[in-house]
């Protein structure tokens, strides 16, 4: 039994997801500035490979970038990937970030090459482009899979195109790790069906 006036309706759903993901695009873009400002000191936050140290910098380098197009290229597919993925609910959807974040940071500290500094919420996109392309199979909901299916014809040429190993200048392994990471966060974090209890 639950009680309708707790639930949130959908326009409250969107409205939070909404204003979640305006925060946060809007968060990587006062980070830009200030590094900018502070001549790029924010870019020592980005991920060393294989040095002990940089493993506190596993979560801050998923909202550093480095420089202005850097920032802008991630800031559409962020917005709208990742409203989608919180009108799930907020709570689900941070976990699945944090879930990305973390498992994508640690690859490629373990594997990025050396002498590389690696930084920016593409790791994160591509995890959240997982989890929609994913997750409405998973649960075997038709909306969900429609969203995953419309997601893949928008941004599938170019998640491709982020995992080839011959671009320069592109982490093509924290991009396949944070698609690997997001197929397992649908898995995860799947939401169960629930069968309503019979009432007398």
């Amino acid at each position: 039994m639950t009680d309708s006036g707790l639930e949130w309706s959908r326009g409250d759903r969107a409205r939070a997801a909404a204003k979640l993901m305006l925060g946060w695009v809007a968060l990587l873009w006062l980070l830009e500035l200030v590094d900018v400002a502070s001549g790029h000191a924010l870019d020592g936050l980005g991920i060393v490979p294989r040095t002990g140290s940089e493993l506190i910098d596993v979560i801050p380098a998923s909202f550093i970038h480095f420089g202005w197009g850097h920032v802008a290229a991630n800031t559409v597919p962020l917005l709208v990937m990742g409203f989608l993925a919180a009108l799930g609910g907020i709570r689900r959807f941070l976990a699945v970030s944090a879930l990305i974040i973390v498992a994508d940071g640690l690859g490629v500290w373990l594997i990025a090459p050396a002498h590389t500094n690696t930084a920016g919420a593409s790791g994160l996109i591509f995890g959240l482009f997982g989890f929609l392309l994913v997750s409405g199979v998973v649960e075997r909901r038709p909306l969900g899979i429609l969203v995953g299916l419309l997601v893949g014809a928008v941004w599938g040429s170019s998640i491709l195109m982020g995992l080839a190993p011959t671009q320069t200048g592109v982490s093509w392994q924290g991009h396949l790790l944070g698609l690997i990471a997001g197929v397992a966060a649908a898995f995860v974090f799947r939401r169960r069906a629930t069968t309503p209890a019979l009432t007398p």
